[in-house]
């Protein structure tokens, strides 16, 4: 039988460096997630032996880790807003970019004249749901709907919704370009769309550009297409005094705001940075 600490060392050895991943910390989430233990665990029972099953599983999931499979795919999990989400292939892996997102929103809830009452948010492309389930998770005045088109991703979501025990975001499957609202109207519209162009993601990381849902990456030519669509269905479904917040590409800003200007719906229109300093969101109040 092997030890932790050989299991450890070996693992480290397959998985090559590369731009986006830590292999010493991939081998060690790898073999805690097997173990059912947390990375501390493994420290301190680092001459523990592992068992035979667990140690050809391990080798398995390493190898498959340095092919760029997704680590987060593999275990089922990955961390957003301070919360766990279940992720699977057919889902983006929540990033901590769109937390930018997710703090503005409640920000402006529980800053302004909205936490005062009862407000309703749409969350178009929920994909895992990590947008609408933080949302209804941190602002107990809101009701969430969670749209996507994909099935999966509303499966993917529906888990996370119960995981976190929330009454108060639905999922609805519909396509948010043809779906007949009727009369409902929403305080708040927040989406994380498709915004890489269509002819870069083939050069991004394998983990991205191979494994990744390409209908939650493609925003067309120029990166743009969802952005003026969801401003069109947006015209539609607000109430008075709304809310359009969205997450961009870094290099986008000046284009999104165009966008949302040119539209001639909102009063103002804000961008927000991340700690680095990178554009993240734009957001148009009414």
């Amino acid at each position: 039988m092997v030890t932790i600490e050989k299991l450890l060392t070996e693992g480290t050895k397959i998985i090559e460096q590369r731009e986006y991943n830590n292999p010493f910390l991939d081998v060690q989430t790898i073999l805690a997630y097997l173990l059912h233990k947390d990375r501390i665990y493994l420290h301190a029972h680092k001459k523990d032996e592992v068992d035979a099953g667990i140690e050809e599983k391990f080798y398995e999931m390493v190898k498959k880790r340095n092919e760029g499979y997704p680590l987060q795919y593999m275990i089922n999990s990955q961390e957003f807003m301070g919360l766990d989400f279940y992720v699977a292939e057919g889902v983006l892996i929540p990033r901590p970019d769109t937390e930018i997102l997710v703090e503005k929103i409640i920000d402006i809830v529980k800053n302004g004249p909205m936490k005062e009452k009862d407000i309703n948010i749409l969350d178009i492309g929920t994909g895992s749901g990590a947008i609408a389930v933080s949302l209804g998770y941190y602002l107990g005045n809101a009701n969430v709907t969670a749209m996507d088109v994909s099935d999966d991703a509303l499966k993917i979501a529906g888990i996370n919704v119960k995981k976190h025990g929330l009454k108060n975001v639905e999922l609805l499957e519909g396509d948010i370009f043809c779906h007949d609202f009727g009369d409902n109207k929403y305080h708040i519209v927040v989406s994380n769309p498709p915004y890489i162009e269509s002819e870069i993601i083939g050069g991004l990381q394998t983990e991205v550009a191979v494994h990744e849902p390409r209908l939650a990456l493609d925003g067309g030519t120029d990166g743009l297409n969802y952005y003026r669509r969801i401003v069109d269905v947006y015209r539609n479904i607000h109430e008075e005094s709304g809310i359009l917040s969205v997450e961009i590409g870094c290099d986008q800003r000046t284009a999104v705001t165009g966008i949302f200007e040119g539209s001639d719906l909102f009063a103002k229109v804000e961008g927000y940075r991340d700690l680095s300093g990178k554009d993240r969101v734009v957001t148009g109040f009414l």
